[in-house]
């Protein structure tokens, strides 16, 4: 018998695959990496610009003080620090959580809808409607905040404002509502953080099995028992990861956000009809006229901090999606 000779595929030289192979492997350890040297030279860059406030008045007296006042600031004697991040802090928190209280369940209903519930002729036309939002710059979410959304919402908020009695949490809803307040600003991140929930929904929902709906149906379930017994607990953990990476952006969105949130630096806000401010809306409003002492060090302190902020978030969102799929599995 003769000994049979490899196969030679035409075009491609022996030993060509093992090379290209590793070749490919090294340039993406290369591109994972350069990934991670950005993000740890980012943090670094903002930590030495922080430094100099860092060490003048203490890494705790940021976040144990809700007052920024520049003015009060002094190179010298050593003042308590009017460099306060608390508010910011928490505006922050608020108006992102209030967004996706909003955002995720329209994000599921709309996602349920078009790849499940939807005619044919309608799925591709409402998926663009709704990733065309993503498309709409952040400015011009503002100006419709300001001319269009603060008048619309006026007799909610007034109506809110008899809820303050409620014991609890009738301190939520303290008024007065003036329209510039972190209920707009959480109204306006909840239509911008929504393409991108619905996105991902859209994806996941597809993913589930059609021979498992066709059982369902077949079966006698209605429409929606099919959805919540084959679509949704299968989907559980790609809606948080969609709600986490929804987060993310709503953190970091700025512009809007400080065209329609009030921009109070002083104090914390005391309900979610009153103005505040966030990490990034402080940061774009007096970046360009930092010339007090430390003032613009204490800027690189609130952007490190929204780059801690959002860095645990993912972070704990990842644990939580990794949890539900072993939960699912």
């Amino acid at each position: 018998m003769t000994a049979e000779r490899p196969l030679k595929i035409s075009g491609i030289r022996p030993g060509a695959g093992r090379f290209s192979d590793a070749l490919f492997a090294r340039l993406m350890a290369l591109a994972a990496v350069g990934v991670i040297a950005v993000l740890g030279a980012t943090a670094i860059f903002l930590l030495v610009k922080a430094w100099p406030s860092l060490t003048h008045y203490g890494p705790t007296s940021f976040l144990s003080s809700t007052r920024w006042a520049p003015s009060e600031a002094s190179a010298t004697a050593a003042h308590p620090n009017p460099y306060g991040v608390l508010q910011f802090v928490v505006g922050t928190l608020v108006t992102s959580l209030l967004a996706m209280l909003i955002a995720v369940p329209v994000s599921v209903a709309v996602s349920l809808y078009i790849t499940n519930l939807a005619p044919s002729f309608l799925k591709k036309s409402l998926s663009s409607l709704v990733d065309l939002l993503a498309a709409i710059p952040s400015v011009v979410y503002g100006f419709w905040g300001i001319f269009a959304l603060i008048p619309a919402i006026r007799p909610l908020g007034d109506w809110l404002t008899g809820l303050s009695g409620i014991p609890v949490i009738g301190w939520l809803f303290r008024g007065p509502f003036f329209g510039y307040s972190v209920l707009t600003a959480g109204i306006v991140l909840s239509i911008m953080v929504l393409p991108i929930v619905t996105a991902i929904c859209r994806e996941v929902f597809d993913t589930a099995p059609v021979e498992e709906k066709e059982a369902a149906l077949g079966l006698g379930a209605t429409k929606w028992e099919m959805l919540r017994m084959a679509v949704l607990p299968r989907s559980r953990s790609g809606i948080v990861g969609a709600s986490i990476l929804g987060l993310g952006r709503a953190f970091g969105e700025t512009i809007a956000v400080t065209m329609v949130i009030g921009n109070n630096v002083l104090s914390i806000m005391h309900s979610v009809l009153s103005s505040g401010a966030t990490l990034p809306s402080v940061i774009a409003n007096e970046f360009t006229e930092a010339n007090q002492p430390f003032h613009l060090s204490s800027l690189f302190v609130v952007a490190f901090c929204l780059l801690v902020m959002s860095l645990l978030v993912n972070v704990i969102g990842k644990r939580i999606v990794s949890r539900t799929g072993e939960h699912i599995a």
